[in-house]
């Protein structure tokens, strides 16, 4: 014996019948909040603020960066060393 039942009802009806909690507020508050978080964050991570970050403890680092990727890249071979 086969039966098939086919019941129509949306997400919210079947948590209903089921006594499960609403957990629309919950949902919306926590949204909300993690989307506050990624606005108060969002300068951080602008390519000018890394930038920044990156190059402001040693000003010739932008050199060396520079040597790195040309080094990685094989084009061409390393720059003389700095005179001191």
């Amino acid at each position: 014996m086969k039966v098939n039942v086919e019941i129509d009802c949306t997400p919210l009806e079947a948590r209903q019948f089921f006594g499960l909690p609403d957990v629309q507020p919950m949902q919306t508050a926590v949204m909300d909040k993690l989307q506050q978080q990624m606005l108060a964050n969002i300068e951080k991570v602008s390519p000018e603020a890394l930038m920044q970050s990156w190059f402001t403890f040693d000003p010739k680092i932008a050199e060396r960066f520079g040597d790195m990727f040309v080094t990685m890249a094989g084009l061409g071979g390393s720059r003389p060393a700095d005179k001191k």
